[in-house]
């Protein structure tokens, strides 16, 4: 009779313990359920970083075979910033609309690369990008409730995603010209629309950006987190480095002697003919990591109990 009581103790607690956890897992699906994503579908971000470009110029003490992360030159690092709509659509899916701006340089001078730095040539360029992304939610934590005990909000919002989308960027690069900075589409320093020289080349190009993010909540409202973004480029000027040497004196007769001049600053400009190499025929890149602050705008921090 004992071992029949004892029994059936064993077989309560189990059925308990599943009921319980069932219960658990049920508001835990309750917690992250549709209401609460849909409750974060609007929010505004604010991002402050560094910029870094991936191009002809700068870049490791080697000759560039590719615009990769691993040609990070840290010396030509910049600051930019972002502004950013961001709508969420799915609970795994967002989509935002954002803005970036700041400042791109590079400069042959910061790397040890002989043939490179004997090129002497350095740029830094403003630019600005208009994307929109997509952001693909790969991990998340969210969680919005109220702990009866405690009187506390128990809220969790943590998320780690992919970045994807397509954009447009303006860009103007310019070079150190005595004591101050000159705009260099206008020096045409490769022959651009010369006789035998290349096309002349638009100050807005198409971009894809791609990276990760993640981000956690700070409170109701507030979200900081940080994201890393790679940016393609379509556009081989944003240094104005890109196909060969041109005649600095053809360049000079149309266009001044300070456009012959940029067009190769080497302390041994006889080392470059015209028609000798200047730069790769990739595209360019850049890089920026931010940290991130986001205001949900969805709904106000007054919210029912429950």
């Amino acid at each position: 009779m004992k071992a029949m009581n004892s029994l059936n103790v064993r077989i309560r607690y189990v059925i308990l313990s599943v009921f319980g956890m069932v219960s658990a897992i049920s508001n835990a699906q309750l917690l992250n359920s549709q209401r609460n994503w849909a409750m974060n579908k609007h929010e505004l971000s604010l991002g402050l970083g560094a910029t870094g470009f991936l191009g002809d110029l700068g870049g490791a003490d080697q000759i560039v075979s590719d615009y990769s992360l691993k040609h990070i030159d840290l010396n030509s690092t910049h600051f930019g910033g972002s502004f950013s709509y961001r709508y969420r659509f799915h609970p795994f899916f967002a989509t935002s609309t954002m803005v970036n701006a700041g400042m791109l340089r590079g400069s042959d001078a910061y790397t040890e690369e002989a043939a490179r730095n004997m090129r002497n040539l350095s740029f830094r360029s403003f630019f600005v990008m208009l994307s929109q992304r997509i952001e693909f939610i790969i991990l998340s934590s969210e969680r919005l409730g109220y702990r009866k005990r405690s009187g506390r909000f128990a809220d969790r919002n943590g998320q780690l995603y992919l970045i994807g989308g397509i954009g447009a960027m303006y860009f103007n690069p310019k070079a150190p010209y005595q004591g101050g900075w000159t705009s260099l589409h206008d020096k045409h320093t490769e022959g651009q629309g010369l006789s035998g020289g290349p096309a002349e080349y638009k100050r807005i190009t198409a971009s894809i950006p791609m990276g990760i993010g993640f981000r956690v909540g700070i409170s109701r409202l507030w979200r900081i987190g940080m994201e890393a973004t790679y940016v393609k480029t379509f556009s081989d000027y944003i240094d104005d480095v890109s196909g060969s040497y041109y005649d600095p004196a053809m360049i000079g007769a149309v266009y001044g002697p300070n456009a012959a001049y940029l067009s190769n600053p080497s302390q041994t400009p006889e080392a470059y003919n015209p028609g000798s190499q200047r730069g790769g025929k990739q595209k360019d890149a850049f890089f920026y990591v931010n940290v991130v602050l986001t205001r949900n705008i969805t709904y106000k921090s007054r919210i029912t109990k429950f």
